[in-house]
């Protein structure tokens, strides 16, 4: 139930339109004369909505709307109108409405300190190796790209993004030897970084909010390969949450097109070949299919002739 209010609250959008729907049908009740004191309730409502879904916008257009809000109320009641029930009036839906403005500001600025909490752990590991700084920040995007292409719901992808920051976080865990060595892991260093999910479920697995909208998920299984061979439970096809589907393919993407320490970056054509041919096995179908469609090609994915798109700058950026 919390969740389905954030998700609200997180969409100032719905409140607006609703806002204009209750105007509207308290008028059109009022038309067909529906007792008055059935209708008070919608102009009540009406002022929430109006706080909630214009919380960012002028004050005065808050009090202009407001004060319609006023109007519309005491034109529909029978008792005489004055100067002093204006004023009682415009003062309580007044009141009703900066609550709600002050309830969505309280909302935002705790999204935003989670965020720039987010943020910091992101960069804190993306310190430990100046080879894969900013991947976090990388993988995240495309992520929140391919989540948008498929038209997921918007706390869908806030989880993704939040995720995508997070996804490797508990690298923090893994030995800084092991990250940065440049020749070939060994079977047991190899081993030990395959533990960084579960490292980075443990650090993380505290925060609720992380449980309740996915990223522990994210986090723990981004890892898992659509045919079971993956890590850390062996996870297979729709077993492996959706989140983290989309993760494994942002994940690899932005790996491969960054230089590291033991190779240099592929390019985008190489990059999306191999992404491409290992759907089924390593990555979702559908999935790939999402992601390959994000860069707009005229030849069905043969990858050899691309148009000018947003996602190809992006990655150009990041080789030059």
């Amino acid at each position: 139930m919390d969740r389905k209010i954030n998700n609200w609250l997180n969409n100032p959008v719905y409140f607006r339109w609703g806002f204009f729907i209750l105007l509207l049908v308290s008028s059109v009740l009022y038309l067909f004369q529906i007792e008055p004191n059935h209708l008070y309730v919608f102009y009540i409502l009406a002022s929430v909505f109006l706080g909630i879904g214009f919380y960012q916008t002028n004050t005065w257009f808050l009090f202009v709307l407001t004060t319609a809000v006023v109007v519309c109320r005491l034109l529909s009641g029978p008792e005489p109108i004055s100067i002093l029930s204006f004023l009682i009036l415009e003062f309580t839906y007044l009141l009703i409405m900066m609550i709600s403005v002050g309830i969505m500001k309280r909302n935002q600025k705790i999204n935003d300190d989670s965020l720039e909490l987010i943020f910091a752990l992101s960069k804190t590991l993306d310190s430990k190796d100046t080879y894969t700084s900013d991947h976090s920040q990388n993988a995240a995007w495309y992520a929140v790209e391919i989540a948008k292409k498929m038209n997921l719901p918007n706390h869908v992808i806030v989880a993704v993004h939040q995720g995508g920051l997070l996804h490797d976080i508990g690298k923090i865990g893994i030995p800084e030897h092991i990250l940065v060595k440049p020749d070939k892991l060994t079977a047991k260093e190899y081993s030990i970084i395959k533990q960084h999910p579960v490292i980075g479920h443990e650090i993380i697995k505290h925060v609720t909010c992380f449980n309740e909208n996915g990223v522990l998920d994210l986090v723990l299984y981004h890892h898992e390969r659509y045919d079971g061979t993956g890590y850390p439970k062996g996870l297979m096809g729709n077993e492996i949450p959706l989140a983290a589907r989309i993760m494994a393919i942002a994940d690899t993407f932005d790996a491969m097109t960054s230089n590291r320490v033991y190779r240099n970056a592929l390019s985008l054509e190489q990059a999306l070949q191999e992404i491409k041919k290992n759907s089924g096995t390593q990555f979702d179908p559908f999935i790939t299919d999402v992601f390959l469609s994000l860069f707009d090609n005229k030849q069905e994915h043969g990858i050899s002739t691309y148009e000018d798109s947003t996602l190809e700058h992006s990655v150009g950026r990041q080789l030059s």
